[in-house]
């Protein structure tokens, strides 16, 4: 199939086809994560950029192509997550400037936006490094820029751009020696991968997700009306007549036990009598049910009749709704934290002080040091572009400082410092303890500059320690790190690893202290808690009886204990 002219509707097609596929591979790109710990996020933050640039494209309703890629760049720019999803952003906003006053693209156009794309992203990177998805963009562009003068297919010098991705690809290894070590190619690399993939499949026609159930997305939406319906507007867990939300999947006529002929009706009857909230869905191939019954294992065994169970979901709804009342608690303490920021900025004079953190003990504490504005997020959670520029736009302030505390949030930060109207600066916090000793310096009195000067100074003079757990086997700088374990990471370096998450805690410490050392801070987060910070605290004294011990609880997701040494 020749394509001698990329149209608005194939563009659309490719832009779908390449944000479903980042969406199906997330978690595979995810793995891909060198650090063995519970962060491994370059797919969510790819997928979820890229699944903003395409609503921005389907809610265009223009017919050239060249309007098109300016609002895929532009939703891209706003719904950019993490370092990878800002990369991106910046591929696709070179790719547009391109394309942006064309009404269809030639296969000499496409080969000219890829590699505008390429140049505007290392451009847009301080210090790049090869055997990243840098380095994958630009080996794809090379090969399109090469096949276009021998064509004038976009198919071929799509796909030539594709092939030359995943072999740029698998040379990542060979040009990061960590990647080598750990033995995956890059994340950021595998996602653009899939999304020239996606290009090249929307083009050629042969588009791959076997995987695909008929109205899912539909009958999902359904699925959530019922579940507030007949479950959130309980006053009383009691109430709650039918007890377990059950999603079966059939492929029908397979399996040992299928003793019937598929009838819809008669199978919605049956469901109907052993249970409320029914959904059923079905063709040819498949049925997709969703029941509320008090009773699903009768529902599966039903299932089983007609032919093999492919999903199963059971979910105690009792169990969901004492979560949700006891969420409805932590709403009146989300009206105490209102407070305490509504406070804050009184005292903040023009200034607005926004902090990327998790936890309600962390966040508690930025906020008594001076934290205007709270998004949460981090390791697992990086915020959007369009996070920071809507929390800034909406303030009153007439200048902001932002801490991202956590490295792979700096290029989303940065970014939407041009998009807003008032002055901005990013301080360079790469954790939460980082953060913290830096906000200690805000005063509200000294101008912008200043006031990033002092905190960074303060950033300068503190180690910052994070106990987790690591996710998979692996071998990182010559250290051995079981899955399970806990890890000490020192200032982004694993220091030691043990499995004993107070063991880990102290032999991380003790690495960190010098002669200079004077005050170590512990917080504890969810799977910490303060017994065992109060026995890491005794060690720590042990020691060195010197040194003063603060303990904070964090309630912070991912990391037991976070731990500095100023």
């Amino acid at each position: 199939m020749k394509v001698a002219k990329i149209t608005e509707s194939e563009f659309r097609k490719m832009v779908l086809t390449s944000s479903n596929k980042l969406n199906k591979n997330a978690e595979f790109i995810n793995s891909l994560n060198v650090f063995p710990v519970p962060d491994g996020d370059t797919g969510t933050n790819m997928s979820l950029s890229l699944a903003s640039g395409y609503k921005y494209v389907s809610e265009s309703t223009s017919t050239k192509v060249g309007d098109l890629g300016v609002a895929l760049a532009k939703g891209l720019l706003m719904g950019a997550r993490g370092n990878s999803g800002v990369i991106l952003s910046q591929i696709f906003r070179g790719f547009s400037k391109s394309m942006a006053k064309k009404e269809n693209l030639t296969a000499q156009d496409l080969a000219d936006a890829i590699t505008s794309g390429v140049e505007t992203a290392y451009k847009a990177v301080m210090k790049p490094t090869e055997g990243t998805i840098l380095t994958v963009a630009r080996k794809a562009a090379e090969a399109a820029r090469n096949t276009v003068k021998n064509t004038d297919d976009c198919v071929e010098v799509m796909e030539a751009t594709y092939e030359a991705a995943k072999q740029a690809l698998a040379t990542t290894p060979e040009l990061l020696p960590v990647l080598k070590e750990v033995g995956v190619v890059d994340s950021g690399g595998q996602g653009l991968t899939f999304v020239y993939e996606g290009f090249y499949e929307a083009l050629s026609g042969n588009i791959t997700d076997d995987e695909h159930v008929p109205n899912v997305e539909e009958m999902d939406e359904m699925v959530n009306a019922e579940h507030h319906k007949s479950v959130q507007s309980q006053l009383h867990t009691e109430d709650i007549k039918y007890g377990y939300c059950t999603e079966i999947m059939v492929k029908l006529g397979a399996g040992r036990l299928v003793d019937q002929e598929f009838e819809y009706d008669k199978f919605r009857n049956h469901l109907a009598e052993i249970g409320d909230s029914l959904l059923v869905i079905a063709d040819d191939e498949v049925v997709k049910v969703h029941v509320h019954t008090e009773h699903p294992g009768k529902v599966l065994s039903y299932g089983q009749e007609f032919g093999s169970l492919i999903k199963v979901k059971v979910d105690n709804m009792r169990l969901q709704h004492e979560t949700i009342l006891e969420k409805d608690k932590d709403n009146n303490k989300d009206d105490v934290e209102a407070k305490k920021l509504a406070d804050a900025r009184k005292n903040a004079g023009d200034y607005g002080i926004l902090t990327v953190v998790s936890g309600k003990g962390l966040k508690d504490l930025f906020i008594s040091l001076g934290a205007t504005d709270i998004l949460d997020g981090g390791q697992t959670m990086n915020p959007s572009t369009q996070d920071f520029v809507d929390i800034i736009s909406a303030s009153s302030a007439k200048k902001f400082i932002i801490f991202p505390n956590n490295k792979n949030i700096f290029l989303a930060a940065k970014q939407a410092t041009e998009l807003v109207d008032i002055p901005v600066k990013v301080v360079q916090s790469r954790s939460v303890l980082e953060g913290l000793s830096g906000i200690f310096a805000f005063n509200p009195d000294m101008d912008l500059e200043d006031n990033v000067t002092d905190m960074e100074e303060n950033i300068s003079s503190v180690k910052s320690g994070q106990v987790t757990i690591a996710v998979r086997d692996t071998t990182l700088n010559g250290k051995e790190i079981k899955k399970d374990d806990y890890m000490g990471i020192v200032d982004g370096d694993i220091t030691v690893t043990d499995s004993d998450s107070k063991t880990a805690a102290i032999s991380m410490v003790e690495s960190m202290l010098d002669d200079d050392s004077e005050v170590v801070t512990i917080i504890y987060g969810e799977d910490g808690n303060e017994a065992e910070a109060k026995e890491i605290e005794q060690a720590i004294l042990d020691i060195d009886d010197d040194l003063e011990v603060e303990i904070h609880e964090g309630d912070q997701p991912v990391y037991p204990y976070l731990i500095s040494v100023e």
